[in-house]
């Protein structure tokens, strides 16, 4: 008997998520955080596997908007909750899941897919490329020490309860969003993610904290974070458990990083899914002491070439035709002419001889403008076929501030 793939009904949410939890180990998670993820997910865009009455797969898609280089917000599906269960792994139901996903998407008029992999190996066969990486650091702040910019004594700093400055605090990332390609802006209901706090998943630290950043008045940033003690013979080394540092301007970025070196008891930061320009870096005394390991983040799928590319800016003007291999999405297949500067971009079918010859999970990596055309050109990615195509397509697809997803999803 095969499998049958049907669009997720409410009242079959608590099965279908229940085969998620269980291939993903079996650990559930708080009470609260299931009802949340009820609540979020979006039931019409989500599909389940089932074999006679028995769910074995399960893929949903959130209905975000991302920020692409120049600013603009594009409708992308943020692919999420996928899972096969180990009974009916090899037998092709993750390549239909992701077969019927990726034509709901198109039908859905949405030129872009996302998503964070649990293992990067799984996805390129599908046409997504690795198109952000995030830093995780672990700061050795007994060693290390801060120069902070001029200004940066004039930011305030205060407590708040979490909960009651949560506002607040997405008021601040609200306007973070449009600078910075590879960041979703949010949906109602997702700001109570970043609350979520049960004991069990703190690992030992304390309940979550949070200081605001002000300025006359007004908040310009924000940094939320547990602290989890330990000792020694020679004294306290707790650590410092950041989990979300932002901020509207230099000043406030180093006022909420100087506030987490200097909390009394600690002898680390453990910061997660940093940008990887993240100007903390050039203001640390000693690199080296910060631990720094660079992550895979964001997986990034262009359903539509042409919407997809016409829907950022360039650094630089670009005038090329990509020859492009999209085997699991035959539409994208052919050659397109893409023009574009900071202004704008079109992006349509052309006749014309290629200049560049790529598939769509190295245009999904270059796409936010963290990953090189070039680079990708020296791995034998991407083949140049007129000579200085490469270096002009490389140098537009390029962004002067690094991709970014603060959060997985």
């Amino acid at each position: 008997m095969g499998t049958d793939l049907r669009v997720l009904r409410r009242e079959q949410w608590d099965e279908w998520y229940d085969n998620l939890i269980r291939a993903f180990g079996g650990i559930p998670e708080s009470a609260e955080e299931r009802a949340l993820f009820r609540e979020l997910t979006e039931t019409d865009r989500s599909i389940g596997a089932w074999d006679g009455d028995a769910c074995v797969g399960t893929a949903g898609a959130f209905s975000f908007r991302l920020t692409v280089p120049g600013g603009a917000a594009v409708p992308a599906a943020g692919v999420t909750m996928v899972s096969v269960a180990a009974t009916h792994r090899r037998r092709g139901v993750l390549t239909s899941m992701m077969r019927r996903q990726l034509d709901d998407v198109r039908s859905w008029g949405e030129p872009l897919a996302v998503l964070t992999a649990s293992e990067p190996a799984i996805y390129g066969r599908f046409g997504y490329g690795v198109g952000t990486y995030h830093v995780n650091a672990e700061i050795d702040t007994t060693r290390v020490r801060l120069s902070v910019p001029p200004g940066t004594d004039d930011v305030r700093l205060r407590y708040a309860e979490p909960a009651d400055v949560l506002d607040a605090c997405e008021a601040v990332y609200a306007q973070l969003v449009a600078r910075r390609a590879g960041m979703v802006a949010r949906i109602p209901g997702w700001e109570r993610l970043w609350l979520l706090d049960p004991e069990s998943e703190r690992d030992g630290a304390s309940p979550l904290q949070c200081v605001l950043a002000e300025r006359d008045g007004e908040v310009v940033g924000y940094a939320r974070f547990r602290i989890k003690g330990d000792w020694e013979a020679a004294g306290p080394k707790g650590t410092v458990v950041a989990q979300d540092v932002d901020a509207l301007d230099p000043a406030a970025h180093a006022a909420l990083w100087r506030f987490l070196f200097d909390i009394d008891l600690t002898s680390r930061i453990d910061a997660r899914r940093r940008p990887l320009d993240e100007p903390w870096q050039h203001m640390v005394s000693d690199i080296r002491r910060c631990s720094l390991l660079v992550r895979d983040s964001l997986h990034v799928r262009l359903v539509d070439v042409g919407a997809a590319l016409q829907a950022r800016t360039y650094q630089a003007p670009v005038d090329v035709v990509l020859e492009v291999e999209d085997a699991f999405c035959p539409w994208n297949e052919g050659r397109w002419r893409l023009t574009g500067d900071p202004k704008g971009a079109s992006c349509e079918r052309t006749a014309d001889a290629a200049d560049l010859a790529l598939s769509v999970r190295e245009l999904g990596s270059a796409y936010l403008g963290g990953v090189p055309l070039a680079s990708l050109a020296a791995a034998g990615r991407v083949r140049e076929l007129r000579q200085g195509a490469l270096t002009e397509a490389s140098l537009a697809f390029g962004s002067t501030v690094a991709p970014w997803l603060p959060h997985g999803f």
